[in-house]
C-alpha cells in the first residue's frame, strides 16, 4: 500500500532545467564560441555540479573557469526566470496527496536555500512533511542516499513510496533505494533513454495521482 510520495524539485516541480540550459548555452557560446548540446547537458541533470563542470571542460577546455561561467549564466537565468510557475498538475497532486493523508517528501540534489526559496515563493512549502537536499547528505543523486534518508525521515518503507522524477540521475537514485519511480520529463529531459521506470507521464495533468498510484501498484 502506498503511504507516501517523494518529489524531486528542479525540472519536476518547476522547470528550472530548461531555463538553465538556455542560460548556459548562451553563456558558453558568448564566452567560448562553444555549442552546448542538449543531449550532453541533459545527462548532467539531477546530480552535482561536478558532473556539469566536467562536461563544460570537455567542451571548452580544461582551463575553463566553470564557477565564473556559472555565475555569468545565473545572471541570464535570473533575467529569464522572473516569475517561476509550477509545472502543470503539481498543485493538484499535492492537494490530492494531502486529501488521502499521504506523507509528502522532497529529495533534491540542489541546495536547501535554493529549494525552500522557490517553495515559499510558490506557496507550497507547507505541503511537504520532509525536505532533504544536498545539504543533508554526503552524496547526491544518482547515489540513493537522498532517497534513503527521505524514506527514513518520512517513516516509510521503499515499497510504501512512489518517487516522481524528471531525470536519469534521479531515476537511478530512486530505483537504487528500492522505490518505484514515475518519470515526468521536461523539455530538456524528454529525449533521455528512460528504461527501468515504473510509469511515464508527459505531465501530471495527464492523470490524477490516484490513477497513477493504482497503475503503479498494479505494475509492482
Amino acid at each position: 500500500m502506498i503511504k507516501g510520495i517523494i518529489f524531486d524539485f528542479d525540472g519536476l516541480i518547476v522547470d528550472t532545467e530548461t531555463v538553465w540550459y538556455v542560460a548556459f548555452k548562451e553563456t558558453l557560446f558568448d564566452r567560448h564560441a562553444v555549442e552546448l548540446g542538449l543531449a550532453g547537458y541533459a545527462n548532467c541533470i539531477g546530480t552535482g555540479n561536478d558532473v556539469l563542470y566536467k562536461y563544460f571542460r570537455e567542451l571548452a577546455g580544461q582551463s575553463v573557469d566553470c564557477e565564473q561561467l556559472e555565475r555569468d549564466a545565473y545572471i541570464k537565468y535570473k533575467d529569464k526566470m522572473k516569475v517561476p510557475v509550477l509545472r502543470e498538475g503539481v498543485k493538484e497532486y499535492l492537494e490530492e496527496a494531502k486529501s488521502h493523508n499521504l506523507i509528502i517528501g522532497l529529495a533534491s540534489s540542489s541546495s536547501k536555500e535554493w529549494v525552500t526559496a522557490y517553495l515559499e515563493q510558490l506557496h507550497i512549502i507547507e505541503y511537504f512533511d520532509v525536505i532533504n537536499t544536498r545539504d543533508d547528505v554526503t552524496k547526491v543523486k544518482p547515489d540513493p542516499e537522498l532517497y534513503l534518508k527521505t524514506l527514513k525521515d518520512c517513516g516509510l518503507l521503499p515499497k510504501e513510496a512512489i518517487a516522481f522524477e524528471d531525470s536519469l540521475n534521479g531515476l537511478t537514485a530512486a530505483k537504487k533505494a528500492g522505490i518505484r519511480c514515475v518519470i515526468v520529463p521536461n523539455e530538456v529531459t524528454s529525449n533521455l533513454p528512460f528504461t527501468n521506470h515504473d510509469y511515464h507521464l508527459n505531465s501530471m495533468k495527464q492523470e490524477t495521482l490516484e490513477e497513477v498510484m493504482k497503475k503503479v501498484e498494479l505494475i509492482g
